[in-house]
């Protein structure tokens, strides 16, 4: 399932919270996006589902029974595959300013208080998925360098063997090649931005 995840383009959001008309409202918001959207109705729940699969963006709210939101984020945080991921937090109450704080702290990247404006909402999680999107795009372009990169060191260090035990005419003709290859790695370079 691992693999599928990898290659699927789609950008899930995750929507933690113990209310289901939070999560209605939430999905309501959302649902024009069509991208996926995954409920979790806890923070342990979203843990478990921040392990089966990648998300562009976590909406999270604060106060929820047993692990809260603040936990559930540096959690998150802790984790390699989605230290990365950015969270808002969404909270009932803007009566405590340490929420705000808090929730920054743990790894927050914004933080909206409930009623929220849906247009708002909508803006920043759109902004979000994009980034999302262009983060895979780099990263499927950087390991089709990566491999590049590397079939070309292959075809070097076999004309390297081959040259070793060939004779002098061999070896001004795997030259010849050697430079020729040379020449495709600095045209990869400056197709890369002279990199």
């Amino acid at each position: 399932m691992s693999t599928e995840v990898m290659t699927d383009h789609r950008a899930s959001i995750l929507l933690v919270d113990d209310m289901e008309d939070n999560l209605m409202a939430l999905e309501a918001v959302l649902g024009s996006l069509n991208e996926p959207l995954v409920r979790a109705r806890s923070g342990e729940e979203a843990m478990k589902a921040i392990l089966r699969q990648r998300f562009a963006v976590i909406l999270l709210d604060v106060r929820m029974p047993g692990m809260d939101g603040f936990e559930t984020a540096s959690n998150i945080k802790r984790l390699d595959q989605t230290k990365d991921v950015p969270i808002i937090f969404l909270t009932g109450t803007d009566n405590d300013a340490g929420y705000a704080f808090r929730g920054y702290a743990t790894g927050a990247a914004d933080y909206l208080t409930k009623p929220f404006d849906p247009w708002v909402l909508r803006a920043k999680v759109t902004v979000f998925l994009e980034l999302h999107r262009k983060n895979q795009q780099l990263e499927r372009i950087l390991a089709r360098e990566q491999q590049q990169f590397d079939e070309l060191a292959a075809r070097l260090a076999a004309i390297e063997t081959h040259m070793a035990a060939s004779s002098l005419k061999d070896v001004l003709e795997l030259r010849h090649h050697v430079t020729h290859m040379e020449e495709m790695v600095k045209e990869m370079r400056r197709g890369r931005g002279g990199r």
